[in-house]
């Protein structure tokens, strides 16, 4: 029996899903963020959403296969930076002043595709036509047509607190970037990824600066729906990212995840009732054409 083009294998569809649950997670955390705390949150949702990957396993049968890994490099080097892109996405979101500015942190964010993108040629030597630089200066162009104006409006009312989120934003978009790449890289002969550990690893991590932060928190039956839904997602998304960077291609799901910042702008918008201006729904569309011309030019 023929297998499936690496362009519409499983794997790759898998990282195509992972886009789409992704999108709902700017608007979660920031809900959940605002009731419970930045890093509380990121420590709880991280640590459900690992319990439900030992759940998983316990089902199949297949717990000791959680922390056998191939690779040592994989194991260290990409729980480094998938540890690092949760704290910085969190602290983006959580940290923006208010949920029109979260908006624009979610972008800031999904610098990410962009930089998988070009990382896929220096890194995995993928092969591009000469468009690629104009089509990326383009979809780059689309998000600073939102994030410009937003950083001038904060000038006045509150610099340092706005450039935060920008770092923030910035160190997440790299530290994914990069692990995605080397994920493809350092585990591609690797049977099944060390997500679950990751995200449990994650947890652990953040405990420590979280009880120190002494955030407020204030639960209810509403906010631990939230939290329940953000991990079952969250586990789902991650485990078929993993996937889909060692086992799919790269390019595509890469490609396709330009889309991201409109589905999660629209979904954000809905859910925490924010009207997002004219210009951030033009920086998606001209976003969304430097993803098609950035999609062509770069070969499988």
């Amino acid at each position: 029996m023929n297998k499936l083009p690496t362009q519409f294998n499983i794997p790759t569809i898998q990282g195509f899903a992972a886009i789409l649950l992704w999108s709902m997670t700017v608007g979660l955390v920031r809900s959940v963020s605002e009731q419970v705390g930045t890093l509380t949150s990121a420590v709880v949702i991280y640590f459900v959403s690992g319990t439900i990957g030992v759940i998983a396993a316990l089902c199949r049968k297949r717990l000791n296969s959680l922390i056998k890994s191939e690779s040592k490099k994989y194991f260290l080097i990409c729980g480094t930076l998938f540890t690092a892109y949760m704290l910085f996405f969190f602290l983006a979101i959580g940290r923006a002043v208010d949920r029109e500015q979260v908006i624009v942190a979610g972008l800031l964010n999904y610098l990410w595709p962009v930089m998988t993108l070009l990382g896929s040629v220096l890194v995995l030597k993928k092969k591009a036509k000469w468009y690629l630089v104009p089509a990326t200066i383009l979809a780059l162009s689309g998000i600073f047509l939102v994030i410009v104006p937003d950083a001038g409006s904060f000038v006045s009312s509150g610099f340092p607190v706005s450039f935060e989120i920008y770092v923030w934003g910035i160190l997440a978009a790299f530290s994914w970037a990069l692990y995605s790449i080397l994920a493809g890289k350092l585990g591609k002969n690797i049977e099944k990824g060390s997500v679950t550990v990751f995200l449990l690893a994650t947890s652990a991590v953040l405990l420590f600066p979280a009880l120190l932060s002494n955030e407020r928190s204030a639960w209810s039956l509403g906010v631990i729906v939230e939290i329940m839904i953000m991990s079952t997602a969250t586990y789902i998304a991650y485990e078929f990212w993993d996937k889909a960077m060692r086992k799919g291609n790269v390019t595509a799901v890469a490609s396709f995840s330009y889309l991201t910042p409109l589905f999660s702008t629209v979904f954000s918008a809905i859910y925490l009732s924010v009207m997002p201006p004219a210009a951030l729904w033009t920086g998606c569309a001209i976003l969304i054409a430097g993803s098609f011309l950035s999609w062509r030019s770069v070969s499988s």
